[in-house]
């Protein structure tokens, strides 16, 4: 038979309850220091009493894109646009492919969002122009039916167009003044009958409107007859018209984000500044001018060649009527 053995031979009563009291007194220490850093812990991270945390179940940031909220894109619907660009031929983008510029890797230099304030940038300098110009641009023609340009509206049809927009950046020339762009444009179109009529190989005709940006200050220029009883099919020749002394608002806009707006009606064509400053074409000129189709344009017209010079316009929203 297996005896008990006597632990206390051991270790004797008095040693045991000493060991028994100290793993108790250690073990106290512990909790107390443990439950001391927890409260240190807490008090560390408890609400301040001048900030608030919100609560709020409606409340969507989202915490892995904190600026999220403050992306904003232009308010420019651009199915029936198309983009000339200052490459190529030139290069002209249509749609439906113009409504992916913030991909297409063609247009993306050229023609892009700053989502910080909402606009659309357009940037042009000096390289490629059109069969009719020898300046560059970086701006839209409008196509009232997408990817055509076949379909243009008349005077007596009506038409108008709204834009805000900034001039953001534009260089100097070598006298210290600032480069001039043309920010909007009426342009007029043949039609094929009236093409033929006058032998031309194009259906070009002159812009019956050009809106510059001149030294911080909006530049309006139109189109006169040189002659006012020219005959009906003379009237279709560019050589017909002629540039008249312009007018320039008197608000100053410089680089500041500013509203033009253009309204055009059978014998009439209207430009307004800002809701504040108006100008009104309804002479002979104007009248006469119906004989033509049309079409809106806006962005980015540089005007010069100068090395070096470049622009960059940016429009908010833009909107047309008819």
């Amino acid at each position: 038979m297996n005896k008990k053995k006597n632990i206390s031979k051991y270790f004797p009563k008095k040693l045991i309850i000493n060991k028994i009291w100290s793993i108790q007194l250690l073990l106290g220490l512990f909790l107390l220091i443990s439950n001391t850093s927890c409260q240190k812990d807490n008090s560390d991270t408890e609400t301040p009493q001048n900030e608030t945390i919100s609560t709020d179940e409606n409340d969507n940031t989202d915490q892995n894109n904190p600026v999220s909220d403050n992306f904003k894109l232009p308010e420019i619907d651009l199915n029936h646009w198309k983009v000339t660009l200052p490459i190529g031929n030139p290069t002209e983008v249509k749609p439906p492919a113009i409504l992916a510029y913030a991909t297409n890797e063609t247009l993306k230099p050229f023609m892009y969002n700053d989502s910080i304030d909402g606009s659309l940038v357009f940037y042009t300098y000096p390289s490629s122009s059109t069969a009719n110009s020898s300046y560059s641009r970086t701006e839209l023609r409008e196509q009232m039916v997408p990817g055509s340009n076949n379909t243009n509206w008349t005077f007596a049809q009506g038409g108008r167009m709204k834009g805000t927009l900034a001039m953001n950046e534009i260089t100097k020339d070598n006298d210290g003044k600032y480069h001039r762009a043309i920010i909007m444009q009426i342009h007029g179109r043949l039609t094929d009958a009236q093409r033929d009529l006058i032998g031309e190989d194009d259906n070009n005709a002159p812009p019956i409107l050009k809106i510059y940006w001149n030294q911080g200050k909006v530049r309006v220029k139109t189109k006169i007859l040189k002659d006012q009883n020219v005959s009906e099919t003379e009237i279709l020749k560019t050589d017909a018209w002629t540039d008249d002394e312009g007018h320039t608002f008197k608000e100053e806009v410089g680089f500041e984000k500013f509203t033009l707006e253009v309204k055009v009606s059978e014998g009439r064509m209207e430009i307004i500044l800002n809701e504040n400053e108006t100008v009104v074409y309804d002479d002979i000129n104007i009248q006469k001018w119906g004989i033509f189709e049309n079409y809106f344009k806006a962005g980015n017209y540089l005007i010069t060649r100068d090395e070096g010079s470049n622009a960059k316009v940016k429009y908010y929203n833009l909107e047309v009527f008819h």
